[in-house]
């Protein structure tokens, strides 16, 4: 029995089958759950055998069915032959035909293997991507920064942070909320790095941590990664909401 997410019922109902991933935190603009809700509840809906192997049932009966249909012209053939009367054995054979010489079969081809794909390449900076109600546009990353604030408020990196940093425009009928913690970075190494939603609170823009934006208005964001000294981002994941497809665009 494994544990299934059990959203409240105030929060966006996500897509069938999602589970959230590691570190995901709900968007404060939902609200808190209910008291004594259960965000993970046992998933003891479990289909019976016939239900979870319908292509083998289908198969098993299939089978059946054509047993049953030879025996049944098997049968049929036996009534015949034994209702022909005992002299037809005393009659002259038919003169034997020649045997025609066995036609040539052509040898069987191979599947054909079907051409690998390239994946399509990553939009460079400055070109506008879209991801639901948001178009983006990356505008550069600067690394190497070690702390963010003022000299008395302010936070140390773990490592070094990378400034991402942007313009989030919505392009959707209704206002749509901004969240930096939403946008994950990628190294050449295919190695995940989280945003840094705390960092972002000291930037001087506000608007890179969370911003309500309303249709047609657009805001400049910087989106902070804590990474490893020396680490070089090769790509940025954007989402307009923690339940979007995201879309893909080079820092480089």
């Amino acid at each position: 029995m494994s544990p299934r997410y059990n959203p409240p019922p105030n929060w966006p109902a996500p897509p069938a089958g999602w589970t959230p991933p590691p570190g995901w935190q709900p968007e404060p603009s939902w609200g808190p759950a209910p008291e004594g809700w259960q965000l993970w509840v046992d998933d003891d809906k479990r289909p019976g055998w016939f239900a979870r192997h319908k292509v083998l049932t289908g198969l098993g009966v299939g089978v059946a069915v054509l047993v049953v249909a030879i025996g049944a012209s098997g049968g049929g053939d036996d009534a015949k032959e034994a209702a022909v009367p005992e002299q037809a054995a005393s009659e002259p054979a038919a003169p034997a035909v020649p045997e025609k010489p066995a036609q040539e079969t052509a040898p069987e081809e191979g599947p054909e293997v079907a051409p690998v794909e390239e994946a399509p390449a990553l939009a460079p900076l400055g070109t506008p991507v879209r991801d639901g109600k948001f178009e983006f546009v990356v505008h550069g990353t600067e690394c190497g920064v070690t702390t963010v604030g003022d000299e008395f408020l302010n936070q140390t990196a773990q490592g070094e942070y990378c400034l991402v940093r942007m313009s989030v425009t919505n392009i959707g009928d209704e206002s749509q909320y901004f969240f930096g913690d939403n946008q994950e970075a990628r190294n050449d190494a295919g190695q995940e790095f989280s945003s840094d939603s705390t960092a972002a609170i000291y930037l001087e823009n506000s608007d890179s941590w969370m911003s309500e934006i309303n249709p047609g208005n657009a805001v400049e964001a910087v989106v902070v990664f804590d990474v490893p000294p020396g680490t070089a981002l090769a790509s940025i994941d954007l989402h307009d909401s923690a339940f979007s497809g995201g879309v893909e665009a080079s820092l480089r």
